[in-house]
């Protein structure tokens, strides 16, 4: 609750701070608010065309407009009306700085006229902006409840973008695609074979194959394609394929996700390994400092206890491919306490108890946990929760295949995130996509295997994703 100073109560000498810190959300907010597009203020831009990202300044008239926030929440606060500003620019404020805004009044004028001085600096004293701000003090008091402001959602997808760009260092992946006779399928083949991530051999009926390449107006003639007009047959050519070591990834095209499954988990000729096979959707969530993982929504539809150790594990693998270190898994249920008349609460603190004992490796495990205190750090306080993963939680193991669906289908739909997704446990990742994505899912995916199988050969990432930038 903000409660403004009323001009009699304002005395020449108040001072008023706040300390923001300046992030890529605040450029990207200030841009679209401005109309001020200028490159060398948005993050993930090669404005320099050296064919690197570069760092982003902050613009000065955001770093000035901060007084705003001081004038308008605390002193004079709520009812204060600007009548003049002047600012002078000492310095850029870069993503990850902290900034301390602070104002000080230095005359009263008729009229309800205040005077105050402005200085924004850098955490380490470095002073980038000062400035006079003259305006009209409220004469009445004025209490305002903030909190009920509606909430601003940046919708951008900067996950995957660096998933991508850290892919195409990567040598090109050879990839059947099963039967991509349609426009989405094969344009996902194509975007990814024409960004570096792949090298693709499509199989499946030539004639719609072509078809499909004309409807997207591409050229496929430099691409090796299979002609096999069964979706079965040419699912089982795929997977013949991995064993002749033509191929090191399998891509699900325009084909039921049946008909590939079942050759791929065949005992005989299969791609099984060791470790039961599952699926991992990960979703570029705006908002999120990581990626989500979230495990299994496609595959083992009532997963028990032995199961959801290797769908665990698998999860754990992938995000540690993916570059995040020791990633926090939360194994969810419907609640985070344990009760055994919910068969997932004794589950989760079973893999809890599990990853304590080193049976599952390469992650902080924890669970039982609700979806709302595994990631959100206010709800797990309320809560109680005192744990390294509640609020933090950036694999998400679910209770069975029903709420795993629906949990990224809802991600997907209502939280705009953005998801790809990889079956693992399999001798080859295998790039499992919806019939309905669209090719930036397609090549999100191909990504993911580039990543996974480096990963898998080496034993370390390409990258590892700092948690602290946002």
């Amino acid at each position: 609750m903000a409660t403004n100073k009323t001009y009699e109560q304002i005395s020449v000498g108040d001072t008023a701070e706040i300390v923001r810190e300046c992030s890529s959300n605040d450029l990207l907010v200030f841009a679209h608010a401005s109309g001020n597009h200028n490159p060398i203020h948005l993050p993930d831009t090669d404005w320099t065309g050296d064919g690197h990202i570069d760092k982003p300044v902050a613009p000065a008239m955001w770093v000035g407009g901060l007084a705003s926030a001081v004038l308008g929440n605390i002193l004079p606060g709520p009812g204060t009306v600007y009548k003049a500003q002047s600012f002078r620019f000492l310095g850029a404020a870069a993503v990850g700085d902290k900034l301390t805004v602070k104002v000080t009044a230095t005359e009263k004028k008729p009229g309800n006229v205040v005077l105050f001085d402005l200085a924004v600096s850098r955490g380490d004293g470095t002073r980038l902006v000062e400035g006079v701000a003259e305006v009209l003090a409220p004469t009445e008091t004025i209490e305002f409840d903030s909190s009920d402001i509606p909430a601003l959602l940046v919708q951008r997808h900067r996950h995957f973008n660096r998933l991508i760009e850290l892919a195409k260092t990567l040598p090109a992946l050879p990839t059947a695609v099963v039967a991509p006779d349609d426009p989405n399928s094969l344009e996902g083949a194509v975007m990814a074979a024409r960004e570096g991530l792949i090298r693709p051999i499509l199989i499946g009926a030539h004639e719609r194959i072509k078809a499909a390449a004309e409807d997207l107006g591409e050229d496929i003639s430099s691409f090796e394609l299979i002609d096999i007009e069964d979706e079965s047959e040419a699912a089982g050519r795929a997977v013949a394929m991995v064993h002749e070591g033509r191929v090191q990834a399998v891509m699900k095209g325009h084909l039921h996700t049946d008909h590939l499954l079942h050759h791929v988990v065949k005992r005989d000729g299969g791609l099984r390994t060791k470790r039961r096979i599952s699926h991992v959707f990960v979703m570029d969530i705006p908002g999120r400092k990581t990626p989500v993982l979230i495990s299994d929504a496609a595959i083992n539809i009532s997963p028990d206890l032995n199961t959801k150790v290797d769908i665990t594990q698998n999860a754990i693998d992938l995000a540690c491919a993916l570059g995040l270190e020791m990633p926090r898994v939360g194994v969810l249920s419907a609640i985070e306490t344990v009760n055994p008349a919910i068969p997932s609460s004794l589950d989760a603190a079973i893999l809890s108890k599990m990853a304590e004992r080193g049976q599952i490796t390469g992650a902080i495990v924890d669970g039982p946990l609700a979806m709302d205190n595994a990631i959100d750090v206010q709800a797990a306080r309320t809560k109680g929760i005192t744990s390294l993963v509640a609020g933090h939680a950036e694999v998400l193991i679910v209770p069975n295949l029903e709420s795993g669906n629906m949990l990224a289908k809802e991600l997907t739909f209502i939280a705009h995130a953005e998801a790809a997704g990889l079956v693992i446990g399999t001798k080859v990742p295998v790039m499992l996509t919806s019939r309905a994505d669209d090719g930036r899912a397609r090549l999100a995916s191909c990504a993911l295997a580039l990543l996974f199988n480096h990963w898998q050969a080496k034993g370390t990432p390409v990258g590892i994703l700092d948690r602290d930038e946002d």
